[in-house]
């Protein structure tokens, strides 16, 4: 089982995801370890992805998936995934991948955003990926402003992990 945690930045994507993974002994991939150079000196300018900027990462991601699970293995990844076609194509016939979708008011997400140190996400992008996001219908919703222990305890009783 892949357990996809998605969600605008600033949601606490790899947070959860990380401590998800420690939590049952899984192994934890961040979407961001995905993306080329490229994508990230764009972010790091304060420039949001097109859609070409994302293929080469979302297909980076869908290939861990398809051969994490093709092994036999379980594990946590992170990613945005805001559309629901970046969706379908990370997890496109892949039996076994659950989505989490981490979501909280766009103030909270500012503020986490402007606190983090050292990372290339700006708070000015995040207008752009909440225009661009589109909630799932078939995702486990969390609101972020429940602690890590309870957004994990929540999953691990949801997906009986």
């Amino acid at each position: 089982m892949i357990v996809l945690i998605m969600g605008v930045a600033g949601t606490g994507k790899t947070t959860v995801g990380q401590a998800l993974a420690d939590s049952i002994g899984w192994d934890f991939r961040d979407a961001d370890d995905f993306h080329p150079p490229s994508n990230i000196a764009k972010m790091a300018a304060g420039q949001p992805l097109q859609d070409s900027d994302r293929d080469p990462w979302l297909a980076s991601i869908r290939v861990h998936i398809t051969a994490t699970l093709a092994r036999g293995e379980s594990g946590i990844v992170t990613c945005s995934a805001l559309k629901k076609s970046y969706r379908k194509f990370v997890i496109e016939h892949s039996r076994g991948v659950k989505l989490v979708h981490l979501h909280g008011s766009p103030e909270l997400i500012r503020q986490r955003i402007a606190a983090r140190k050292g990372h290339f996400m700006k708070p000015e992008m995040l207008d752009s990926q909440l225009m661009t996001l589109e909630s799932p219908t078939d995702a486990l919703m969390l609101d972020i402003a429940e602690p890590v222990p309870v957004l994990v305890a929540k999953i691990r009783e949801h997906f009986t992990l």
